[in-house]
């Protein structure tokens, strides 16, 4: 593809995450202001952890780092579907492995890392057939985190995110 193409298509997907950004930040006020939708059930958040790392099998660690406090909605709901999504993962292509599920909670991030000691990631590092990593990155960034995946030291796979929990910039 042409630079110039290339540079278009770029600035056009930019524009299009922007504006889903956007359009959830508004959906969530709107429905905040609204008092919610009582006939569906509230999303996740890390408040069902426990669950979530229990349903993972019986090679899940769970490590808590700091305060643990209460998470603003958006926040919590990147977290807890990060965490599901990085544990699928272990399950779909480490089977077996031994995992840490490790959160770190900081005056001002929470910082989330999973790592197995699985065979790693296969010759290409990439996430073949899905979405997976690519949606973690996504949830990440709407909410003005980063999110980091690829070999772990010493064998196996590890996914490592940031989540602010101040408002993301506009």
């Amino acid at each position: 593809m042409p630079e110039e193409g290339r540079r278009r298509l770029e600035a056009i997907g930019a524009t299009a995450r922007d504006a889903l950004t956007e359009m959830r930040r508004l959906l969530g006020v709107l429905r905040a202001d609204a008092g919610g939708d009582p006939e569906h059930a509230p999303q996740p958040g890390l408040e069902r952890l426990d669950e979530l790392v229990g349903a993972a099998g019986p090679h899940v660690r769970l490590i808590l780092h700091g305060q643990v406090v209460p998470l603003p909605p958006g926040v919590d709901l990147t977290a807890y579907r990060i965490l599901q999504e990085a544990l699928t993962n272990v399950r779909r292509h480490a089977p077996g492995a031994a995992v840490d599920v490790e959160l770190w909670y900081t005056a001002d991030a929470l910082r989330l890392r999973v790592r197995d000691n699985g065979p790693g990631p296969g010759p290409s590092g990439d996430d073949p057939g899905g979405h997976g990593v690519l949606g973690m990155r996504e949830r990440a960034a709407m909410v003005g985190g980063t999110l980091r995946t690829g070999p772990a030291n010493g064998g196996g796979f590890v996914v490592e995110a940031d989540l602010p929990l101040g408002a993301p910039a506009p």
